[in-house]
């Protein structure tokens, strides 16, 4: 056996190497990263207090105000027909501890920087983290699972805000995007409680079907489906959808990262699960695929388990590590 062995020895497409080399260089960088000296800021001419309080100052002038939970709630009241309101409200409640952390966090660290304040432990950590372009821990604990660097953070952190501005503004989306989720988990619970309700069906007894619809844009639809929902934003590695056999394919060469077609949620009540012809793809919220079980049962980054069509054995797509995921990187 060679001593490097290539990818297809372990049933992995080439673009795995890739992908190796990547996540070495980011962890060779970040330790690389972590070891320089806090003197100075090299040779901009600025000190590194002065570089994190500019940083910590344009931080503060893109984060997004908190949502107004009382207009919130009059406007999309707990009810029994549209379980979307609570989970509105709930997503609306989660960004919100964010947003307040980001507002006093940042504030306070210019004030430290200056001594206006005692520079805390706390507060050292999130400077140290501004400057290395990286997410604050306490925005970390607080915040939606993420694994980007704070500059794409910010953007997307501003992102999912507008995505909820927007339903707050124009009422219930009619494709959403599920990447704006900070808890997709009840998203998905909220559509199957919906048509429960609507039917006079146990909810334990419905489960989703899944149809793509790679022949349109969010855009293109009109109107909301009678049943289920629409969704656009996930991504999958390891392979490519194919929008000729309207099914999974091979990747191409050197694109590591596909955009999934956009996707029907449809309940369905007493479903038979297909045994043949499909791919069980694990769905995470992150590309690190590991998480850990919250207080609800939930994994803190697993999502669900899409049926994806295919006349691959599955055994092959498993080989290959073939998944979805919420958000990339970058």
């Amino acid at each position: 056996m060679p001593l490097n062995p290539q990818p297809e020895a372990f049933g992995l497409h080439d673009n795995a190497e890739i992908t190796t080399y990547i996540n070495e260089t980011i962890i060779l960088l970040s330790n690389a990263l972590s070891m320089q000296p806090k003197a100075s800021a090299g040779g901009t001419g600025k000190s590194r207090e002065d570089v994190i309080g500019e940083q910590a100052k344009a931080l503060e002038e893109r984060a997004a105000p908190p949502f107004s939970l009382e207009k919130v709630a009059k406007q999309f009241p707990t009810s029994y027909e549209e379980s979307m309101n609570t989970v509105l409200f709930q997503e609306c409640v989660r960004y919100n501890k964010l947003l307040t952390d980001m507002a006093s966090g940042l504030g306070l660290v210019q004030k430290a920087l200056v001594g206006e304040i005692v520079m805390t432990e706390e507060l050292e950590q999130m400077s140290d983290a501004i400057y290395n372009n990286h997410v604050p821990p306490t925005w970390q604990q607080k915040g939606f699972l993420s694994l980007k660097p704070l500059a794409s953070w910010i953007e997307d952190c501003n992102k999912r805000i507008d995505f909820l501005n927007d339903w707050i503004r124009g009422g219930t989306p009619i494709v959403y995007w599920v990447s704006g989720f900070f808890f997709p988990q009840a998203f998905f619970t909220g559509n199957l409680q919906n048509y429960a309700r609507s039917n006079t069906i146990a909810v334990d007894k419905i489960s989703f079907g899944f149809e793509f619809k790679d022949t349109l844009q969010a855009e293109d639809i009109k109107a909301k489906p009678v049943a289920g929902c629409l969704t656009y934003g996930m991504y999958i590695e390891g392979c490519k959808w194919n929008y000729e056999t309207h099914m999974l394919d091979e990747s191409d060469p050197k694109k590591l990262f596909v955009e999934l077609p956009m996707l029907h949620f449809v309940p369905v009540a007493e479903r038979a699960v297909p045994e043949t012809g499909i791919y069980f793809m694990p769905v995470y919220k992150v590309l690190s695929r590991t998480g850990t079980l919250s207080t609800t049962g939930h994994s803190t980054n697993f999502v669900l388990s899409l049926e994806v069509p295919t006349v691959i054995e599955e055994d092959f797509w498993v080989k290959a590590g073939v998944a979805g995921f919420l958000a990339l990187r970058y």
